[in-house]
């Protein structure tokens, strides 16, 4: 994340994670003098939810912010998810307002990202 604001933190995969995350996503975006969209907490929220559902112990969200765009990545950490996957996953998260999105399993947990337009 060379040249680029950027944040990460761990939370564990609990009922309260993605209300914690819209919480630190936005006071980070505030540090950086940057307005969060109102899209932003249902997104975040979505993303977190998402990801919880698969089942690990712990989950990590990114954010990073480049040209008045904040990336926002949640992570599984858990190689074979307890729940179907969910393919409504991205067009959930484009009706919350995500400019780009995506999704990924890999060998180490499932990863669902979001590119959101913000404000100055």
């Amino acid at each position: 994340m060379k040249n680029r604001q950027g944040a990460s933190w761990s939370l564990e995969a609990q009922p309260w994670a993605p209300g914690k995350a819209f919480t630190e996503v936005t006071g980070r975006l505030g540090k950086w003098g940057l307005k969060a969209p109102d899209a932003l907490e249902g997104l975040v929220r979505h993303l977190v939810t998402t990801v919880v559902a698969d089942g690990g112990r712990h989950i990590s969200l990114h954010l990073a912010e480049q040209n008045n765009q904040a990336l926002v990545l949640a992570f599984s950490h858990q190689p074979g998810p307890s729940q179907q996957w969910d393919d409504d996953v991205l067009t959930r998260l484009r009706e919350l307002g995500a400019a780009s999105c995506g999704t990924e399993m890999t060998g180490e947990g499932r990863q669902v990202w979001a590119v959101l337009d913000l404000a100055s």
